[in-house]
């Protein structure tokens, strides 16, 4: 379960508390707020979080997935890979930005591809860390298809590693969740890393 609470603070409620908070981050920080260059940055910093980077933290913002009916039988594999987004690691509010290959054979439910990028981009738009958003994207495929036949991987670089502490620019993060079959199944695992490559 994601950890958040419910408020009632509308959306420009909550850029303005955020604006009035980073506001005295900056003060703490000795920075000029009376220069013309940093004057109006509480406020884009509140627009930023609440509009873009966080704009859905609420279930409420959940896409809408329509599936339609696997009337062709088709049974083979279907990869969505190279999905580029960010997100931001909730230990140290810096960006990671990631890649995702998602795989599945599906029962009797088919998805558009575009949602997939969908559902995707609606578990990066919150603070996170890397295992749980692999977790959650696998939780809302199984349950959107309908089957378990499912894999997703994540590849990530972490800013809290390029720019704390060991500064290295060259790491890079995978999780993964894999079906059953996947993982027992040696002629399947062949083929999907055959896919990927290609």
């Amino acid at each position: 379960m994601y950890p958040i609470k419910a408020n009632d603070f509308s959306n420009e409620e909550k850029i303005n508390l955020i604006s009035d908070h980073f506001k005295e981050i900056m003060q703490i920080l000795w920075l000029d707020l009376e220069n013309d260059s940093l004057k109006k940055t509480p406020h884009r910093v509140g627009k930023m979080f609440v509009n873009e980077i966080f704009k859905w933290l609420s279930d409420n913002n959940k896409p809408k997935i329509s599936t339609f009916s696997n009337s062709f039988k088709y049974d083979e594999m279907i990869i969505v890979k190279d999905i580029k987004l960010f997100s931001f690691c909730e230990h140290h509010f810096l960006p990671f930005i990631w890649t995702a290959c998602v795989w599945y054979i599906p029962n009797w439910k088919v998805v558009w591809l575009s949602k997939i990028s969908r559902i995707v981009d609606y578990f990066s738009r919150r603070p996170q860390i890397q295992e749980r958003l692999t977790e959650e994207i696998y939780a809302e495929l199984e349950k959107v298809l309908n089957t378990e036949d499912i894999m997703i991987i994540i590849k990530a670089t972490h800013y809290c590693m390029i720019i704390r502490w060991v500064e290295d620019i060259n790491a890079q993060t995978v999780t993964s969740k894999t079906s059953w079959k996947f993982r027992e199944n040696d002629k399947t695992r062949n083929e999907f890393m055959s896919l990927l490559k290609s």
